[in-house]
């Protein structure tokens, strides 16, 4: 038995209407995907096929949550899941995913292991930046950075991407002063011609 069999669809054998299923996906699903980013999880998946003159529509919906390291202390941070995603199947001559929104899987395909669909649909939703909350990061790890931040004053880049670092994390970018804003002197001359004119 694989490991992703209990996520195969019996397409052909569904009679024509309204099927549904239920999945629970946890730390297992997400292993077996070899996800390097998901630690642990538990995300509900209720999946409601429509079969109709041999089209199969999939409408899957996903509740839940999912643990990731946080980018910046490297704690475990719960990350919310709530998406869905829909996508037509038809049977034809040959496998066919051209289309993020319909699938054409051959005659001979009795199933249709939708594990994939389900893994790809959850990790869209989990956002590209993984960061605590300003404030809720491990204490720890957070003086342990700034300690070493420290280290690096004396480069001036260092000091620079410190101080935009903690504007970031405070929310307010300083403005740009016009005066210290320098211009293309050739841009200054032409700008002269235009007002002679």
């Amino acid at each position: 038995m694989g490991k992703f069999s209990e996520y195969k669809l019996p397409l052909k054998s569904l009679p024509e209407g309204k099927h549904e299923f239920h999945y629970v996906l946890g730390k297992e699903f997400f292993k077996n995907m070899e996800s390097a980013d998901i630690r642990d999880a538990s995300v509900a998946v209720d999946l409601t096929v429509n079969h109709r003159n041999g089209v199969y529509d999939l409408n899957f919906v996903c509740t839940g949550t999912v643990t990731v390291a946080c980018d910046r202390c490297l704690d475990d941070l719960e990350i919310p899941i709530e998406t869905d995603y829909h996508v037509t199947v038809k049977y034809g001559d040959t496998y066919r995913d051209d289309s993020d929104e319909f699938i054409e899987i051959p005659e001979s395909d009795s199933y249709l292991n939708v594990a994939y669909m389900m893994y790809d649909t959850i990790s869209l939703a989990v956002p590209i930046k993984h960061v605590h909350p300003l404030g809720k990061c491990n204490r720890a790890m957070s003086s342990l950075l700034k300690k070493h931040r420290t280290r690096l004053e004396n480069d001036e880049d260092a000091a620079l991407e410190e101080e935009l670092i903690e504007e970031m994390e405070s929310g307010q970018l300083p403005a740009e002063d016009p005066a210290e804003s320098k211009t293309d002197p050739r841009w200054d001359a032409l700008k002269n011609l235009s007002a002679e004119d």
